[in-house]
This record gives C-alpha cells, sequence and structure tokens, in this order.
C-alpha cells in the first residue's frame, strides 16, 4: 500500500533530523525541547532546532547547546506568522503585529503608490523589526492620475496616506478617459518593476468609477509579471448574491489571465459559495486563495461608499446605532452623527459589524486560505517603536490580536493545531513562493535550510488581549519571536532587534507595460491582436 505524501515527507524529515550532529559551536540560536509543527510536511514532534546565519541548520533529538537558548519545554515551535493584509507598517504597527507573532508583514489591498515603492522598502531597509512587503496600489494610481495627489505621505507612512487622499473624491467616482487609463497602468507598472510582490486594488470602494475593463486591465499588467492581484472585491460589502459576485470577476479575470489572484478578506455574507469556488480551483492548480479573519466586524474609514445611507440601510437593512462604531469614542453613530462626520472628517476609521459572531471559529476550520488581519493604524501613526502601548488611540482589535484570537479560538472549538498553523504561515508562503516570490519560498516552514522565522508560543496561555472598547492592547503568551535568525520578542518584551528584511522581487529597468492609442485599442478588436495586448479603458462605451 502507497503511503501518503505527507507521511513520507514526515519520516524523511525525521530520519534526516536524527542524523544531524550537535554540534554546539555551530550555533547561533537554539530552541530545545519544543513541539515543532511544519505545516508542508505535517511534521509534529519534540524536537531541539539550531539556528545559524539567519537559517535552520538543525531539527534533532540530539541535545543542542548554543549562543543563545531558547528553553521550548510544553511550548509550540512553529514558522512565523505570515500577514498579506495589514496597512499599520509603521514602526508602532510592526510592534503590536511581532507581540501578536507576526514576522512577515505585507499589504495586499491598500498598497503603496507605483511612483513610491523602491523609496518605501529604502526607508524600511535596516530599521524595521519584521519582514515587510507592499503590493503596488491600484487606489493610489487613481489618486495620482484622478486627483493629483502626490507628496512624502507615500513615502513615510504608506497605506496611512489614504487618510488624506480619500478626502478627494476623483479616485472613487472618476472614469477614466484612454490617456488617464494608460497613466494609471503605467503607475502600476512601475511598482511591479520596482519588485512589488503584486498589485493591491479596493476595487469595492470604487465602484462608480472602475469598469470591468479597467479591473480586467490592471489584472492583465500583474499578469505579465507572473503577480497576483489582491481585490477588496466590487460589491464588498454586499449580500450573499452580491459578495460572491465580486469574487467571481476576480477570479474569473484571473483565470483568463493565467494570473494568480487573492480573494481579501471574503469573510461576509456568501463566504460558503466563494470558498468552494477558491478551493475547487485550487484543487484544479490555479493560484487562487482567499483571506478570512476571526472577527465579525471589519474597520474602515466613515466615507467608504457601502456605508452611504442607500447601500447600508435601504438595501442591506442596517442600522447605523447598532453596526457602525468609533473606536475612540466607543460609541455608534446614528444617521445625524454619521453624516455630520462625513461633512467634518470624512476618513475617520469606523468599527463595522457585519456578521454573526459564530462564524469566527468556522472561518478557522477553512482550507486553503489564510488568516490575514487587515490590521490598521492607531494614533499616533508615526510613533517610534517602544511607544507605550497604553497611550495608543482605539482601533479594531485585529490589529494587535488576530493571531492571538486565532489560537484562542482554535482552542475554545477544538481546531487542530496544525490547521491554524498553515493558515496563519504556510499557505500564504506557499502560494506566494509559487509566483517565483523567493523570500516565500524560503519561509512559513519549519525544515533545515529555511529562513528561521520562528514563533514559540504557549498553546494554552497565548492569546488576545484587545477589545472592542481597548483595540490596541498587546497580546501575550509568546516566549520567542525570532525573525531571521534573531529573538526579537523574548517572553512578551520587544527587544530593540532590526532585522527584518524586504519581501519584494527583484527590480527590473523595463517596463511591462505599453500605453495604447484609440487607434491600436480599436485594432485590436477588429485585427485579432493577441489576447495578451495590453490597453487602456476609453469611456466611449466600447470598453
Amino acid at each position: 500500500m502507497k503511503k501518503p505524501r505527507h507521511l513520507l515527507a514526515g519520516t524523511f524529515l525525521l530520519s534526516v533530523m536524527c542524523a544531524v550532529p550537535a554540534l554546539a559551536q555551530d550555533y547561533d540560536l537554539v530552541i530545545n525541547n519544543g513541539r515543532v509543527m511544519d505545516p508542508e510536511t505535517l511534521f509534529d514532534d519534540i524536537a531541539n532546532v539550531g539556528v545559524k546565519d539567519g537559517r535552520i541548520v538543525a531539527i534533532t533529538k540530539d541535545a543542542l547547546t548554543g549562543a543563545e537558548t531558547v528553553d521550548a519545554t510544553g511550548h509550540i515551535v512553529a514558522p512565523g506568522f505570515i500577514d498579506t493584509h495589514f496597512h499599520f507598517q509603521m514602526p508602532i504597527g510592526y510592534s503590536l503585529g511581532l507581540r501578536d507573532g507576526l514576522t512577515s508583514s505585507m499589504d495586499f489591498e491598500m498598497g503603496c503608490a507605483g511612483s513610491y515603492v523602491a523609496a518605501w522598502y529604502e526607508a524600511r531597509a535596516g530599521v524595521t523589526q519584521a519582514n515587510y512587503g507592499c503590493a503596488v496600489s491600484h487606489e493610489f494610481a487613481r489618486a495620482v492620475v484622478l486627483d493629483g495627489s502626490d507628496g512624502p505621505e507615500y513615502l513615510i507612512n504608506g497605506p496611512v496616506a489614504a487618510y488624506e487622499t480619500r478626502k478627494k473624491p476623483g479616485w472613487s467616482v472618476t472614469r477614466p478617459t484612454l490617456e488617464q487609463g494608460n497613466a494609471i497602468l503605467e503607475e502600476i507598472d512601475k511598482g511591479l518593476m520596482a519588485g512589488a510582490p503584486g498589485i493591491g486594488s479596493t476595487t469595492g470602494y470604487m465602484r462608480a468609477g472602475i469598469s470591468s475593463r479597467e479591473l480586467f486591465e490592471v489584472q492583465k499588467v500583474g499578469a505579465r509579471y507572473g503577480r497576483p492581484t489582491g481585490s477588496h472585491t466590487r460589491y464588498t460589502l454586499g449580500n450573499d448574491t452580491t459578495e460572491v459576485n465580486g469574487a467571481q470577476e476576480l477570479i474569473a479575470n484571473a483565470i483568463a489571465l493565467g494570473a494568480p489572484a487573492i480573494v481579501l478578506h471574503f469573510n461576509n455574507p456568501g463566504w460558503r459559495v466563494t470558498h468552494q469556488l477558491i478551493s475547487g480551483l485550487q484543487e484544479r492548480g490555479f493560484n487562487i486563495w482567499g483571506e478570512i479573519y476571526p472577527y465579525a466586524a471589519g474597520s474602515t474609514t466613515i466615507n467608504a461608499e457601502f456605508l452611504e445611507p442607500q447601500s447600508w440601510v435601504d438595501d442591506l437593512g442596517n442600522r447605523y446605532e447598532e453596526t457602525i462604531l468609533d473606536p475612540v469614542t466607543n460609541e455608534y453613530y446614528t444617521l445625524e452623527t454619521y453624516k455630520a462626520t462625513i461633512a467634518s472628517e470624512p476618513t475617520r476609521p469606523v468599527v463595522v459589524f457585519k456578521m454573526p459572531e459564530e462564524d469566527q471559529a468556522k472561518w478557522l476550520t477553512l482550507k486553503g486560505v489564510t488568516m490575514a488581519s487587515d490590521g490598521v493604524g492607531a494614533q499616533p501613526y508615526d510613533a517610534p517603536w517602544d511607544f507605550p502601548m497604553d497611550q495608543l488611540g482605539g482601533t479594531h482589535p485585529r490589529t494587535a490580536g488576530s493571531r492571538g484570537a486565532t489560537i484562542r479560538l482554535g482552542r475554545e472549538n477544538n481546531i487542530p493545531m496544525m490547521q491554524l498553523m498553515s493558515i496563519l504561515s504556510y499557505n500564504a508562503a506557499k502560494h506566494l513562493g509559487d509566483t517565483g516570490l523567493k523570500a516565500m519560498q524560503e519561509r512559513g516552514r519549519i525544515q533545515t535550510g529555511m529562513v528561521a522565522d520562528i514563533v514559540v508560543f504557549d498553546p494554552e496561555t497565548f492569546t488576545d488581549n484587545s477589545t472592542y472598547e481597548k483595540g490596541a492592547v498587546p497580546s501575550t503568551g509568546m516566549k520567542a519571536v525570532i525573525v531571521n535568525g534573531q529573538v526579537t520578542v523574548r517572553d512578551d518584551v520587544l527587544l530593540p532587534v532590526f532585522a527584518g528584511q524586504p519581501i519584494q522581487f527583484d527590480p527590473e529597468d523595463k517596463p511591462r507595460f505599453v500605453p495604447v492609442s484609440l487607434e491600436a485599442w480599436n485594432a485590436q478588436f477588429s485585427t485579432g491582436m493577441p489576447s495578451d495586448f495590453t490597453g487602456a479603458f476609453p469611456v466611449d462605451g466600447g470598453n
């Protein structure tokens, strides 16, 4: 009888593990006596781990000693947690994430303006405690072209810049001309040339402005690089039909283009259908996946299109008094205070209650998805890494506690720990690694030769402490968080260690998008232009 592949892999790893000699002088760091879990091979056993030059070099039952030691008795030793949807990529944001086990953070929704991607990475080199990455932003490309938005906030704050750019409406409601469409695609291409791991699109915030042709052409630019587009899909937040329709748009484009895609935070109405679509395509070899987070509420700016009374109240049947919370004042909005805030502070963050709490644990059992926090900022946004956490302003609890909440809910609902390790780390690394992103091919696994991004935590005590009332309270129960072989958190204390590395592709010196004329645009449909022809999107009704 043929053994399952994962059992063979686990047996092979164990045989290699037991054969590794214990050379004390060779190890920079040793993690002893922990329950070592590798989601790729399904290896799960008590072992010792040796780290040298930032990589795992030994997994063995032999005794190990090294320059630095972590006693992991009674603790889990697992791949560092990877988040593809973490907006708060500022020093204090990384600090909150690290206390929650986050070793690699990326933003595949808002992203960074294409012209600033290189500078975004440069600003974090050598001064960042977690690994960092940022997709190129579709929304910011529109803001630059349609609103004239520009300035150093893109370099300094990345996604936090949206609190300024969203004060102008053009990025959301304008249908571009052909020339503007070319400029939007050029701006996106600049970010991919600079090494951005993919494209982030807030499609659902721009329903009036983005045609089906525009999203298709945006995904096509990413397809030319073989990189994914992550999308807050067109009808999110919506109902159990429109939500699925939005996911289907993104997925259909990806299949037609042969491109990867990420259905962002699909833990909304219709999530079962969306997951069935994703898992069925994965079984057929498509590199398409989705994200969930374990909260019944989301967060956004109050001027989000889907929170307007016609959508939120009339179409979806919600009441502001029960669903829209101010995370700073802890007061619910009324229609009157909603309108007043839209007029006075249109980008004020709010917490939006949208799903039943009993679904939170169900999302954590889904196969082939990732847990991505959608972590948002807390004021002061530009605080240093060691700013007192108790002085941070209100925010959604997912920023500080998504990973702790995942483990706590798993514990309370008897969800297998290997499933949780997969959605917290390996699944994201696997899908992104399959796009050719080397930094992810070497992470998300506890295997010899892999980068030593590792978490060591007590499965009985690691938990979230953040709440809707106090959203920026760090998680506790982390024995150690190791980034590129260096202990960055020890016994819940964040250390002054800045070992973070960039998560990006090598920059290129030649664009893959070339602007086209209206004549060329029309010719592709009449003369049989190649199917990979990339154009913009004229507004003459012919798109």
